[in-house]
This record gives C-alpha cells, sequence and structure tokens, in this order.
C-alpha cells in the first residue's frame, strides 16, 4: 500500500547533511539508492540531486519502520523522518559520510520497475539505451552537474551581458526561409495555404534588423535549428549566445566576447586570461593544418616542398605543395603503424605520405632515393626533428582553390599523433581569434564562387573593387573563437549599405527577382539608415561540452537526439494523423528505395 505525501515537507536535502547537523530532526525525500538488510538493522542509501545520505532502519527500536523498508526496493520514492547522528566509522566516499539518518519513519511514495542501468555516476550502457530511457539517466549525478553548471554558465552570462549594456530580445521561432549554409525546417501554414514558415537557422536577419531600429546592443539566449548531418557536437537544435553591436570595431567585439568567456570558465572553476591571441587564416592553416587549431601542444606544420626535387615530385606525382611535420618520440613506430597512418592519410585525400625518422644513427627516410640524403636532411631540419622524432610529410590527391589542400591533411594527422602519443596538456584551456578568412570558397557542386560564411559578412574595405573581377582574393571581416580545437562561435562586422549588399548577392548568383522574394524586405530596411554593426554568436552547448570535460553536446543537454537526428524517448519524429495532414493540404509522397 503506497502513502501519500498529505502535508509531509522535506526539511533537507540528502546530499546536504553534514556533521553540524548531528542531533537535528530531518525528513528526506528521494529514491532509494541501494539497499542492505542486516537482519535486526536495515539500511536505504537515499538519493535525490544533491547526493546520498544513509538511513538506518532499527528493528528492536523502530519496528513498524523497519517492517515497511523491508518492502522497499532500489529506485522506489521514499520519504523518511528520522533523526541524525554521527556514524561510527564515517565513510568518505560521501559528503554526507560523517553522519547517517536513523529512520522514525518511513512513507513509500511509488514503486518502480527494475531500470535497465543502474543509475551510478559511471556505467556502460548503450547510449541509445541511455537516450531512451532518459528520465532514469537524468537521476544519475553526472547529469546533474553538467545541467546545474549549464545554468550557472548561462546565468552568468545574462548577467554579464547586462553590466556591458547590452538588451535581451527575443526574435521570431516561425518567419521565413533564407538560404543561411544548411537546409531549412520548414512548417506548413494552415491558414496560408501551401506556404510555409521556416525554423531559423541563426537569427542573423533580426538581429541586424535591430541594430537598424536603434537598439544598439542586443543579446540572446537562442535556439537554432539546422537540418544537417550530425556529430557528436552538432545537433539539429542547438543554443548559442547570439550578440549585435552598432558602431562597433572588430576589437570592440573581441572585448565583448572575451569578458564573456572568462566569467564563463570561471563558472567551471577555469581561469582564463584576456586578451586571446589573433591569427590570419591562412597563416593559422600553414602552421596547424586547421581553421580551429589546438594550441596544448606543437608538431607545428612546415612546408617542405624545396625538398622534392622536380624529379622526385614527377614520380611521386605530387601537385601542389608538401607540409610537414615532426611527432616526437615517435620513430620506434612500426611497419604496421606507418602503414596505418598512410591509410588514414589517402583516406582524408592524400596523394602520399612520406616518413623520416631521426635516430642515433642519422636520419633514415623512406623516400630518401627519389628526394637523395641531403634533401632527407633538410626536409628533418625543416621541422625541427629531434633524435627519436617521426617526420610526417604529405602531399595531396587535390588541390582546393583558396587554401593549403596538403596542410588540411596534415592538420588531422597532427590531431591524431597528439592524441595517441599523448602530447596533448589536457589543462590548458588556449584560446585563439582568427581573423581575415577569405569572403567566398569554390563550389565544385555549384562551378561557382559562394560565400564561405552567410552572405551579410562584410567585406575588407580595399578588397571591395576585387568582388566581381577576382573573388578568390576578397578578404571578409569575418571571424571565429576557437578554443582546443573547437570552434566556439562566428561573427563578422557586416555589411551596412544596401549598394553593397546588393553586389554580393549578385556576385553569388542571385538574379534580381530571387532578391527580391527571398531578401526584399531586408534591402528595404537596409535604405533607412543602417549604422555599421557587427556581431558572433557562440555555441552554448559546445562551452558548456568543453568546460564540463565532455565529448560530445549530448552530454549537456537535457534531451538529446541521436546522430540520427531521432528522439528515442519521444519517438521524435514520428508519423502524424491523416487529418493533421488534410488540415495543411499536405500529402506525402512516397520514395523510391535505391536499388540493391
Amino acid at each position: 500500500m503506497l502513502d501519500f505525501l498529505g502535508n509531509l515537507k522535506r526539511t533537507h536535502y540528502c546530499g546536504e547533511l553534514r556533521a553540524k547537523d548531528e542531533g537535528r530532526d530531518a525528513i528526506v525525500m528521494g529514491w532509494v539508492h541501494r539497499r542492505r538488510d542486516l537482519g535486526n538493522l536495515l539500511f536505504l542509501d537515499v538519493r535525490d540531486r544533491t547526493g546520498i545520505v544513509q538511513v538506518v532502519f532499527n528493528k528492536e527500536t523502530q519496528p513498524a519502520a523497519h517492517a515497511k523498508a523491508e518492502q522497499a526496493r532500489s529506485e522506489f520514492v521514499v520519504a523518511v523522518e528520522g533523526k541524525i547522528v554521527k556514524r561510527q566509522k564515517a565513510n568518505p566516499e560521501l559528503a554526507s559520510g560523517e553522519i547517517e539518518l536513523v529512520a522514525a519513519k518511513l512513507h513509500i511514495l511509488n514503486n518502480a520497475k527494475t531500470p535497465p542501468f543502474p543509475i551510478e555516476n559511471e556505467i556502460n550502457a548503450a547510449e541509445e539505451t541511455r537516450l531512451r530511457f532518459r528520465y532514469l539517466d537524468l537521476r544519475r549525478p553526472k547529469p546533474h552537474r553538467n545541467l546545474a553548471l549549464r545554468h550557472r554558465i548561462i546565468l552568468e552570462i545574462r548577467k554579464v551581458m547586462d553590466e556591458m549594456g547590452f538588451i535581451e530580445v527575443e526574435t521570431p521561432m516561425l518567419t521565413r526561409s533564407t538560404p543561411e549554409g544548411a537546409r531549412d525546417y520548414l512548417v506548413p501554414s494552415r491558414i496560408h495555404h501551401g506556404q510555409f514558415y521556416a525554423l531559423p537557422q541563426s537569427p542573423q536577419i533580426f538581429k541586424q534588423i535591430l541594430m537598424i531600429g536603434g537598439l544598439d546592443r542586443y543579446f540572446q539566449i537562442v535556439k537554432c535549428f539546422r537540418d544537417e548531418d550530425l556529430r557528436a557536437d552538432r545537433q539539429p537544435e542547438f543554443t548559442q549566445l547570439d550578440l549585435e553591436m552598432s558602431f562597433p570595431r572588430q576589437e570592440d567585439i573581441f572585448g565583448v566576447i572575451e569578458k564573456v568567456m572568462v566569467h564563463a570558465c570561471a563558472v567551471a572553476g577555469i581561469k582564463a586570461e584576456a586578451p586571446f591571441p589573433h591569427m590570419i587564416y591562412k597563416d593559422v592553416v600553414r602552421k596547424y593544418g586547421s581553421d580551429k587549431p589546438d594550441l596544448r601542444f606543437g608538431m607545428e606544420l612546415r612546408e617542405v616542398t624545396h625538398c622534392f626535387p622536380e624529379e622526385a615530385k614527377q614520380k611521386l606525382q605530387i601537385e601542389g605543395n608538401v607540409f610537414a611535420f615532426a611527432a616526437p618520440e615517435a620513430a620506434a613506430y612500426s611497419r604496421k603503424q606507418l602503414d596505418e597512418l598512410t591509410e588514414k592519410a589517402k583516406s582524408l585525400g592524400a596523394r602520399g605520405l612520406y616518413f623520416a625518422k631521426a635516430e642515433g644513427k642519422g636520419i633514415t627516410s623512406t623516400v630518401e632515393k627519389l628526394i637523395g640524403g641531403l634533401n632527407v636532411i633538410k626536409l628533418a631540419e625543416a621541422v625541427g626533428a629531434k633524435t627519436s622524432d617521426l617526420v610526417v610529410a604529405v602531399s595531396a590527391k587535390t588541390q582546393i582553390k583558396g587554401t593549403e589542400a596538403a596542410a588540411l591533411i596534415a592538420g588531422q594527422l597532427r590531431l591524431q599523433l597528439g592524441e595517441a602519443l599523448g602530447v596533448i596538456d589536457k589543462l590548458q584551456w588556449r584560446f585563439l581569434w582568427i581573423t581575415g578568412f577569405p569572403l567566398f570558397e569554390w563550389s565544385d557542386a555549384d562551378k561557382q564562387w559562394v560565400s564561405a560564411q552567410h552572405p551579410f559578412t562584410g567585406i575588407v574595405d580595399e578588397d571591395l573593387e576585387k568582388l566581381e573581377s577576382a573573388p578568390w582574393e576578397v578578404r571578409s571581416k569575418g571571424y571565429d573563437l576557437v578554443l582546443n580545437g573547437y570552434e566556439l562561435g562566428s561573427g563578422s562586422i557586416r555589411i551596412h549599405r544596401q549598394d553593397i549588399q546588393e553586389r554580393l548577392f549578385k556576385a553569388v548568383g542571385l538574379s534580381e527577382e530571387q532578391l527580391r522574394r527571398r531578401f526584399g524586405f531586408f534591402l528595404d530596411a537596409l535604405t533607412y539608415g543602417t549604422p555599421p554593426h557587427g556581431g558572433i554568436a557562440l555555441g552554448i552547448d559546445r562551452v558548456v561540452m568543453l568546460l564540463a570535460g565532455e565529448k560530445s553536446i549530448r552530454e549537456v543537454i537535457a534531451f538529446a537526439k541521436t546522430t540520427a537526428a531521432q528522439d528515442l524517448m519521444a519517438d521524435s519524429p514520428s508519423d502524424v494523423d491523416p487529418a493533421q495532414l488534410d488540415d495543411l493540404g499536405i500529402a506525402i509522397k512516397a520514395v523510391k528505395k535505391a536499388a540493391q
């Protein structure tokens, strides 16, 4: 027979009880974490979101409470009335381990089936199982800590933004479809038959319009939606800190975000120091082989094309530049390990991977016969190889317009080897601003230059004359913030003049009709005295993931979706009633399955 809560009121949280509470009467409420029956003494560990307290039921002194406790099982919901006493022997593994609660009365408020996995901090259950039973997974201490950290970080961000004079403004969730780099999630309109809203990929146009409206400093903790392929640090719906400022210099925006990140890190007990360093996009790719480099270890890239004579290049079919780096203490790598690295490089698009080993007897190389002994020495010197180091050089199969293909491949190998060799200092927090991005990137699919970011990104003033004649040389006023190999966010100084905005739209192939249909209201707004403005958006999920020490943003989102964009707990997406489709005038078109 289950009990009712009635007027019973909790006096203490389980995990907050301490030795100072000895002698007090207490009422705790929570779940049965563990049960141990020793005959006359029965112990229940009772758990709530703050932790665990041990409850003692004595058959001789409180027979009714003891008899009730015999009915309790794991994950039953209980309330316990009793007195706090000091333990004879403290349990150092529990925060409340100096005391225990001697029960006078037990109320069983609900029973529970046996859970599909133990409610422990660390478990071996598959992620799919955890997400399917997310309401059980959330009872574990680790998700509690992550969600509490997320709450405190967002609270601190709001406080800091308010102190800097920003106003939080909500922008619409139902808006129009505009091209922003990914597919939109579309919402059909019942009232306007055949027309659709789009869920926002970002509040980009609205926050720019807020600047036109004179808000001057806007921010928002906002949900955004992108229908794109998922990965560990990406979800179809995500949260970002979105902000925009009027009349800013790039440095002003950097200063705002640096203050936000210093405070956010402090919430997690991490000391970050501002100002953060800056690097130019081209330099960072050539040095680290990535536009989101991990600065916590060395192994920097060097261009070593000069170490490969023309005859060797022809035999090795090398086109473009060759990049290399030295992997410390990796000269002992076996032939099997080198073959695995080579296969990995080829899967990334490498034409070839060339090795040199710096050993006590000298430097040997897999391409020594082709490039000659002197060039092998030059290769090792170029990357600063020391004794016992492995030199890894990379050429690319296909060149990428506007960037260094071989460097991008070498950068991924650098990360893999850095992890494998244990040279990444996990206690460092290395921020980096990257600027000087190209405004356009080449699209093989469209056979034209397309916006590398979104089409509202400002253009470096002196490059404006090249917009139509040499788009590959045009630099943007965009910038990224990177932390420990992760891009936290992107932003830019925007285009605030209608004439320049129209020129850019036309440069990416939009016709006059397309311009008016997609952006007419925005282009009109630009004609009414738009101030210079700029902003940035940081991924809150990714920030919290890093500060919580997690490797997936699913660990810091209460109800996350799988990499197949499914909510396993709610069984979403799902079919809907045909009547709902009829109201919207929508018919489901059958999709032909590809031939096996």
